[in-house]
């Protein structure tokens, strides 16, 4: 129960970070050899459901290392992002936390997330899906080492894609 806990505390203080737009000290929280990745997602018959999402190498929304994650901040930071400026504002929802590994150093983390952005005076988006993680453990917390971020959409109706998972 004490590693449930923490767990989901540290995924509730990373939503707050996200919804805060503290993106420097987001990107803290992962590992210096972080894989954060979000593949599309394309509609295919029951039978072809194994190519339902892309793979690493192929196309994207997200396939970052610690290094992009970064360099993605910093763009925000500096003002020159027209995509948000002025800012969005976002509430990061996330639920359904389960452990489903539990090893020496790391933890495998499913959880599903809810993320809903207004921007400007009527701009509405939302994304639903779910996230497979594998958080390390660094002292009293975590550092997440890999991040699927799976989208239920198959069709992104938002105008950019600007908002972290």
């Amino acid at each position: 129960m004490l590693r449930q806990y923490q767990v989901e505390k540290f995924y509730h203080d990373e939503a707050a970070l996200l919804d805060a737009h503290d993106y420097e000290h987001w990107v803290e929280l992962f590992s210096e050899d972080t894989h954060y990745f979000m593949p599309i997602r394309r509609t295919r018959l029951r039978r072809e459901l194994r190519k339902e999402f892309t793979k690493p190498g192929e196309m994207a929304y997200f396939d970052d290392d610690k290094a992009i994650l970064t360099a993605r901040w910093k763009k925000l930071a500096s003002g020159s992002a027209w995509a948000e400026d002025p800012p969005s504002r976002t509430r990061h929802l996330i639920t359904n936390v389960r452990i489903t590994e539990d090893r020496d150093d790391e933890l495998s983390v499913e959880s599903n997330f809810h993320v809903y952005r207004t921007r400007l005076k009527s701009d509405a988006d939302s994304w639903v899906g779910s996230r497979q993680d594998v958080l390390r453990r660094d002292g009293d917390s975590f550092l997440i080492a890999k991040r699927l971020i799976l989208l239920e959409q198959t069709v992104l109706l938002a105008r950019n894609l600007s908002t972290m998972f």
